[in-house]
């Protein structure tokens, strides 16, 4: 009896739509798909902000993660530390390229090639990962030998575990050599997997099929109707990432330098020596970044130094010329690096060269003009100021005046009659010498 009564609500429950004790509720959940961009060059921002993804997604448990990946190139180390992320997530981690007419060269081909699946959109394109010192210095012969054999062994390695082109891989490494999404896919093995259009259409591609892990293991991917959840950088990370640029680092450190020099004329004035030691800490971290050319920024600050000069060295006008040489070449130089994304150009370096030198000199001779004129207070700002003469001053005599607001004892080797304007032509103690204006 008892049996039938719970078969029957069962029965009832189930009609309703509500799971029996002991069965546990259907999973009706989508599959999770999150993606995210990272667009700019590789650094330890975007490092942390990779990770930060992956360890989002393994902890939703999501089907595949997927980083639409644009740069230039970037730092080795933050490199390696993806790639660590990489290879050890839960999640299989897919890198696509795109969109149309983008690349994916030096750091972001080695993330892409330790990618489970690896992805491009039509006219875009991967390689030329050569090493390169990261201060923009050469580097000689048997070190330039060094890093390119440690990090074609490091590419190579990738390749192989994740069954791609092992000698292309090398070639893009040892050569430069770069590859469009066509000779890509193309290769026999390939670089890519998949030729995708957008997130969308590559999610829609893997559907079904089986990636190799890193380890070795095989996971065939379920992204049926799968819902894409969007990962984005916080507001910290956006301005990091955007103070890592070529052109604003060079701003940061030209506004820094100037707003220290304008604290130093004028102490005590706070805000230019906050906002100046603020941009070039910003300047400093992005200039670890970035490919810096160490003689570039000593002939920034030389070019100052020059110009700060001109006002007190009478140079007619050579220190004021060499000055604004010395900030043009160095800022030409700041940056060593072939590629147009880490280059500044004329159109940037010209107005802010032009403008810097010519603030500097202004405000320097604001302050020359300043020291050099006459002092307002004390026995030296009384000399030479005018008086009413309140008496009348017999010659040799002593009467009274009136200047700056004061009224003064007096005496003058001639006759002065009450109102007359006077000059003071000496200071002793507290009696004012003068004459008739």
């Amino acid at each position: 009896m008892r049996g039938t009564l719970l078969l029957i609500a069962g029965l009832l429950m189930a009609a309703a739509g509500v799971p029996a004790a002991g069965v546990p509720p259907a999973n009706d959940h989508a599959p999770i798909v999150e993606s995210a961009t990272v667009d700019g060059i590789i650094h330890p921002v975007t490092s942390e902000f990779m990770r930060k993804a992956i360890a989002t997604a393994d902890a939703e448990g999501a089907r595949l993660i997927v980083f639409t990946l644009r740069t230039p190139g970037g730092l080795l180390d933050s490199t390696r530390d993806i790639n660590n992320a990489i290879i050890a997530a839960r999640t299989p981690v897919a890198i696509f390229v795109g969109p149309s007419g983008n690349r994916a060269a030096s750091a972001g081909f080695l993330i892409t090639m330790a990618a489970d699946s690896a992805a491009m959109a039509p006219g875009t394109h991967i390689g030329a990962a050569h090493p390169v010192t990261g201060n923009g210095e050469k580097m000689d012969e048997v070190m330039s030998k060094k890093a390119t054999s440690d990090t074609a062994a490091y590419a190579r390695t990738l390749a192989t575990q994740r069954g791609r082109n092992v000698a292309l891989v090398e070639q893009a490494v040892v050569d430069s050599r770069s590859f469009t999404e066509q000779e890509a896919l193309s290769a026999s093995p390939p670089l890519i997997d998949i030729v995708a259009t957008d997130v969308a259409d590559l999610v829609k591609k893997l559907d079904g099929r089986t990636v190799k892990r890193f380890n070795g293991a095989s996971t065939r991917l379920a992204l049926a109707g799968a819902e894409t959840r969007v990962i984005e950088m916080t507001m910290a990370e956006r301005v990091l990432t955007a103070v890592a640029h070529p052109q604003v680092a060079y701003l940061l450190l030209t506004l820094g330098t100037l707003g220290l020099t304008i604290e130093l004329w004028s102490p005590g004035a706070i805000v230019p020596g906050v906002a100046g030691g603020l941009c070039l800490l910003l300047a400093f971290f992005a200039l670890q970044v970035l490919p810096v050319s160490y003689a570039g920024v000593l002939l920034i600050l030389f070019g100052f130094a020059l110009l700060v000069l001109e006002v007190k060295v009478p140079s007619h006008g050579l220190l004021a010329v060499g000055g604004i040489t010395s900030l043009l070449f160095g800022s030409l130089m700041l940056i060593d690096s072939p590629l147009p994304e880490l280059q500044i150009g004329l159109r940037l370096i010209l107005p802010i060269t032009l403008s810097l030198a010519g603030i500097v000199l202004f405000l320097v001779r604001l302050g020359v003009m300043a020291q050099r004129a006459p002092s307002v207070t004390g026995e030296s700002g009384m000399l030479h100021s005018t008086a009413e003469a309140l008496t009348s001053i017999d010659p040799g005599g002593v009467g009274r005046v009136s200047t700056h607001g004061e009224i003064w004892t007096a005496t003058s080797p001639e006759p002065i009659h009450a109102g007359d304007r006077v000059v003071v032509t000496e200071v002793k103690g507290l009696l004012l010498t003068v004459k008739p204006l």
